[in-house]
């Protein structure tokens, strides 16, 4: 576990390495926060959940750091307006990364003390790396989302050529489906986020599930098929978005030269028409699979089609930083289903704040399977869940079709 901690401090440094000053600054949305206060906010996790209870005579650097880097934890007391992080100039970068070695030399001290109470300390140690994994995604993201209005287009990863690639067919593959389990085993030793159990049955009738996801070529056939145009494909808060936002298009694409452009974290660059369509909503989502006579998947169905499937793809780890084709069930982008996020039977959140983490959220969103090109690959398995609210597209989303058997 102390090597896991170190590992997953390491990469949010690396993944700041690139910035400037005023890169980790930016919040362009209330959606985003910017990078320094994920790196502070992640610290302060480990700070307040691990080292103040546990490690005797532990002081914070400052105490008011407490207000500034709490995310939604009620109990743990008062926090800064979400759409305000960006305003937080001091502390300064400096204070920023002083403030992480201490904290990573508080959790170092306490892990090497032959503690009686070290397996639990163990557990949240973990519960705090997967934390931060998570909020190693939203900065990636986030900063794509702050770049995007620059318009010098910066990139964040030296521009990359498209990759070499050809069209592949759509086809699916047929699952028997009755009663399966799904859901991580509480018995299991290996780590789940509580909300991904427990582990239950369900019963599927056979379904077709996608062998790819839904590719740039793909949606550019619904687009100039008047997709984003026909009511009738849409549900009707979907359409009513759709107007609202003036959507015609996914997030970040635009016309030039008679071709179609994207932003990315390597700069500007022309659509992969065979890459998976990323950047578009649950709505946008759905829409696209009632045009292509199809439906999107229930997490159920996905998690089932996915068993014993090896967990390789394009993860944050290959630092390409945008979908690739010819990707598999793994990777590259998150897949809507069609299934809202709510807890399992049985479902009990821990205790105090830490019981904050995930119960509160589970109203008016949908879950994604399957990673992206952002998500740490150690933190995938096979009953994870992430979930978004239906209109958001800054994420690395898209989508697999699936059909009744």
């Amino acid at each position: 576990m102390a090597a896991r901690f170190a590992r997953t401090r390491a990469r949010s440094r690396a993944l700041a390495a690139p910035l400037t000053p005023e890169d980790m600054m930016l919040q362009s949305m209330e959606d985003a926060s910017p990078a320094k206060w994920h790196l502070a906010h992640t610290t302060w996790f480990f700070e307040e959940f691990i080292l103040k209870p546990r490690l005797p005579g532990y002081r914070s650097p400052d105490d008011r750091f407490a207000l500034l880097f709490n995310s939604y934890y009620v109990q743990a007391g008062p926090r800064h307006a979400r759409d305000k992080r960006g305003l937080i100039s001091r502390p300064g970068l400096d204070d920023v990364w002083a403030y992480r070695a201490q904290v990573d030399d508080g959790i170092a001290a306490l892990m090497q003390a032959g503690r009686d109470d070290l397996d639990q300390i163990a557990a949240l140690v973990e519960l705090g790396c997967h934390h931060e994994m998570q909020h190693q995604e939203l900065l990636v993201t986030d900063l794509l989302h702050g770049l995007s209005h620059n318009p010098l287009l910066p990139a964040y990863r030296d521009p990359a050529p498209k990759p070499v690639s050809q069209e592949r067919p759509l086809s699916f593959t047929r699952h028997d489906g009755g009663l399966v389990e799904i859901g991580h085993d509480p018995g299991d030793p290996a780590f789940a986020y509580d909300c991904e159990g427990p582990r239950h049955r369900v019963f599927l009738e056979p379904f077709a599930l996608a062998d790819r996801p839904v590719t740039n070529r793909d949606w550019i056939a619904f687009m100039d098929d008047g997709g984003y145009r026909t009511p009738t494909l849409w549900l009707m808060d979907g359409f009513a978005a759709c107007e609202a936002a003036s959507w015609d298009r996914p997030l970040y694409w635009w016309r030039q030269d008679d071709e179609w452009w994207t932003f990315t974290l390597r700069g500007a660059q022309p659509v992969n028409l065979d890459a998976p369509a990323v950047h578009v909503s649950y709505y946008e989502a759905d829409a696209f699979a009632r045009w292509a006579g199809a439906r999107l998947p229930t997490e159920a169905e996905w998690e089932h089609a996915c068993a014993g499937v090896a967990i390789e793809g394009n993860f944050l780890d290959a630092r390409e930083f945008r979908p690739l084709p010819g990707g598999g069930l793994w990777g590259d982008v998150w897949e809507w289903t069609q299934s809202p996020f709510t807890p399992y039977p049985g479902f009990r959140p821990p205790e105090g704040a830490i019981g904050e983490y995930n119960g509160k959220f589970m109203v008016n969103q949908f879950v994604l399977r399957g990673g992206s090109c952002a998500t740490p690959v150690e933190q995938m398995r096979e009953s994870y869940r992430t979930f978004f609210h239906p209109h958001q597209r800054w994420q690395m989303l898209g989508l697999r079709l699936a059909r009744d058997a």
